[in-house]
């Protein structure tokens, strides 16, 4: 549905170390980095760039990453918490969505919510 999204984010380094963990789990890796931005995604195609943003704070956003199944999203959050997120909702099914839905929410150290989920 997307060819990429960009988040601003306060701390670069922070930003990337948060996002190489909690991507890994899902097959993704950082592809792309220079002065001021990176980029992960499968190997050589970027879907998500962070951008050091040197103005106000943004308001958050919100990401759902697929996960290939629950062991993936137990890691995604798992591995966040590690790496400076919050936690938003453990991994675990959420049935009010639909009745196979699995998956588990990050705040990353900007405040965006960050989703791994399984369907």
């Amino acid at each position: 549905m997307y060819d990429h999204i960009g988040l601003r984010v306060a701390d670069l380094d922070a930003a990337t170390r948060f996002y190489t963990a909690v991507l890994a789990p899902l097959g993704y890796v950082l592809c792309s980095s220079g002065d001021g931005y990176a980029g992960f995604g499968p190997k050589g195609e970027p879907g998500l760039w962070l951008h050091l943003n040197k103005g106000r704070k943004a308001d958050g956003a919100h990401i759902a990453f697929r996960a290939g199944n629950h062991d993936a999203v137990k890691a995604f959050h798992s591995e966040g918490l590690k790496s400076g997120g919050r936690d938003n909702g453990g991994a675990g099914p959420r049935k009010d969505y639909s009745p196979t839905y699995y998956a588990a929410f990050l705040i990353d150290p900007d405040g965006n919510n960050v989703e791994a989920v399984c369907v």
